[in-house]
């Protein structure tokens, strides 16, 4: 009897360490999955943060504030350059001609597509601005002066024109230029 009790013993023995392992393993492939789990959804919440993220950086960047403006200041000014301009002046000793080049800076890059878009109409109201003038007006320095900045407003007037307010009267815009420069005066 005492060889059947052990036997008996033994198989008891073995069926708690089966159920050890068994439990082990349960454990393990449950604490596999809570953690895969758990890197998956950190995974996304973390790539949801960067697209919120790119969001308002691609926000900022379509709408410069005034503030931002003024820390530009000191980065590089932007030029663009425009095709000669030829045109006649309004006669007062015979026939007279204005040749002139000109360049414009602008407050940043981003206004030179809108510019290269609006090109057509800006060439035509240069043009008809130029042949407006007479040649006594345009010779001293002064004429030159009131002329650039004539074309500076001519220029922000097109690509960005001016608004009218609730009592009708149309309020100037300021526009991405910031100075028109003659690269080339000539007058015969």
């Amino acid at each position: 009897m005492a060889k059947d009790a052990k036997p008996a013993e033994e198989g008891a023995e073995v069926a708690p360490k089966k159920s050890k392992k068994l439990l082990i393993i349960i454990l393990a492939v449950v604490l596999v999955v809570v953690l895969a789990g758990g890197g998956a959804a950190f995974m996304l919440l973390k790539k949801g943060d960067h697209e919120e993220g790119d969001e308002e950086v691609a926000e900022e960047t379509a709408k410069p504030k005034k503030k931002d403006k003024k820390k530009d200041a000191h980065a590089a000014p932007v030029f663009v350059n425009l095709d000669p301009f030829t045109v006649n002046l309004v006669p007062e000793t015979g026939d007279q001609y204005l040749q002139v080049i000109l360049s414009l800076e602008l407050e940043d890059a981003a206004a030179d597509p809108q510019l290269k878009a609006l090109t057509p109409k800006i060439r035509n109201n240069i043009t008809l601005l130029l042949s407006s003038k007479k040649a006594s007006e345009l010779l001293p320095k002064e004429g030159k002066e009131k002329l650039a900045e004539a074309l500076k407003e001519e220029i922000n007037s097109v690509i960005e024109p001016p608004k009218k307010n609730k009592k009708g009267e149309t309020t100037p815009s300021e526009g991405p230029v910031k100075a028109v420069l003659f690269t080339s005066f000539i007058i015969q």
